[in-house]
């Protein structure tokens, strides 16, 4: 069968191309929809259908631009209701792409109208499910989303949906389909994913916990909201754009990609409230940037860490972006829902300077240094997630988690100097930006985080792990 996964490693989610005798379909499609047209076309095929696992919290669909410039048909499963032309799906019905038929199965827990669906092939073999958020590799999705819309879905009643859906819609399946999931390790719609990003239905009923046959809905339901973090904020926003719709990408392309000299990007900051933000490396950061600007590197996970810390979609956005890569950023930015780019400083920060405009910086050591400073009264914060800290941290280290800091500022030291550290020294810059921007100055940030701490000398005594904690 000819089925293609297009996955975006930096925002961990997997959109799908099918296609039969010159009929194609798209599913879970990312914002940018172009890859999608060129692919169709490279196979002289024209977009049927663009199917919808669900109403997506972590990021923009494509759906609506892809409708209009491929003529395709939006699908969803039942009981949603997009503010927009769409085919409402019945459960178990079927579509034509090619001698290809696609079953919609509605199957709801992640959300209402979470629904999967059924490939198979022009023999008439099944050859794979499409799960979207309900049945990930090694986890399944998470039930509390829907509720910060509708006040009655509790994640309880959710879970206790999901665990029927799970039952007796998907592992009934032959052992044999393939697992086609919407995301892999690093999304937030789930807590246990594996770097896998399909396998076949059998493998997953012996090793993802939340299949096993012999569990009770009491213990699906325990396990399975067991450690949920709380939703990122922007969540129920990207909802809502998914179901009400959007502004059109090119349109915000064309009013975002707008240069402004050193004057223009100053008067607009202080006109407009606008966020700063400089999305280049971290060495270069930290050695230099436009004071109170927030950093969140380009090179990494990006888009979720704005959506997360930054919070409102709606939130002006002045860009510090390195050359050439204006409109990716605006891209990324777009995925999770932030259309609102003001413009990005033209010349970056060498034109920021020739303007004479002041410049920060953040006070960062490397391990090596780090290990020599370090002592019994050192105070050490780690930005990496409890499981993480859990795991191994240094002793006496305070975790403050990056995704909670703007609930947590209490937690930080006020008048001390402490030393700030995550695990690759991505975060730990991140989080260095936003508390200068709040008025921190008495942070030092470890280079290289805990990747660099291990192998600097630093004496194992120092190290908490599971096997040493009391």
């Amino acid at each position: 069968m000819k089925i293609e996964q297009i996955y975006t490693g930096c925002i961990a989610q997997a959109a799908y191309y099918i296609e039969n005798n010159g009929e194609a379909a798209i599913i879970d499609p990312l914002r940018e929809v172009q890859p999608y047209l060129d692919r169709a076309a490279k196979d002289h095929a024209k977009i049927k259908y663009i199917f919808e696992t669900h109403f997506h919290a972590d990021f923009v669909s494509g759906h609506l631009d892809l409708a209009k410039k491929s003529g395709g048909k939006i699908v969803y499963g039942p009981t949603a209701k997009p503010e927009f032309e769409a085919i409402i799906a019945t459960d178990n019905q079927e579509f034509k792409v090619g001698n290809y038929i696609v079953k919609a199965i509605h199957t709801p827990g992640h959300t209402i109208e979470s629904t999967c669906y059924l490939l198979t092939d022009e023999t008439g073999k099944p050859h794979g499910i499409i799960t979207g958020d309900t049945l990930f590799i090694g986890d399944v999705g998470r039930p509390d989303l829907a509720q910060a819309l509708v006040d009655d879905l509790t994640q309880e009643k959710l879970a206790s949906y999901l665990f029927d859906s799970l039952r007796n819609k998907i592992m009934p399946l032959s052992d044999d389909l393939i697992v086609y999931p919407s995301h892999g390790a690093g999304s937030a719609c789930g807590k246990n994913m594996s770097k896998e990003t399909t396998d076949t239905l059998g493998n997953q009923k012996k090793t993802n916990y939340a299949l096993r046959a012999d569990m009770t809905r009491e213990e699906f339901t325990k396990e399975l909201l067991d450690g949920l973090g709380l939703p990122p904020a922007y969540f129920p926003q990207n909802v809502m754009l998914n179901i009400q719709g959007y502004e059109s990408l090119d349109s915000v392309i064309e009013k975002s990609n707008k240069g402004l000299t050193p004057v223009e990007f100053e008067l607009l900051a202080n006109q407009s409230g606008a966020v700063l933000l400089d999305v280049r490396h971290e060495d270069d950061f930290v050695k230099k940037h436009i004071p109170n600007s927030i950093f969140i590197g380009i090179h990494g996970n990006f888009a979720p860490w704005v959506g997360a810390l930054l919070a409102d979609v709606k939130q002006p956005i002045l860009l510090v972006v390195p050359e050439g890569r204006v409109e990716e950023t605006i891209t990324r930015l777009s995925r999770v829902g932030f259309d609102n780019v003001l413009g990005f400083l033209e010349g970056g920060i060498v034109a920021w300077e020739q303007a004479d405009f002041e410049t920060d910086s953040v006070d960062s050591i490397k391990p090596e240094q780090f290990a020599s400073e370090l002592s019994k009264t050192s105070i050490v914060v780690d930005a990496r997630k409890p499981s993480e800290y859990d795991a191994e941290h240094l002793e006496n280290a305070v975790n403050i988690p990056l995704d909670s800091i703007n609930s947590n500022f209490s937690a930080v030291p006020q008048n001390e100097t402490f030393y700030l550290h995550c695990a690759g020294g991505y975060r730990s810059v991140i989080m260095s930006s936003i508390l200068k921007s709040r008025g921190y100055h008495n942070l030092i940030n470890v280079e290289k985080g805990m990747n660099g701490i291990r192998g600097a000398g630093v004496p194992l005594t120092q190290f908490v792990c599971p096997s040493t904690q009391k």
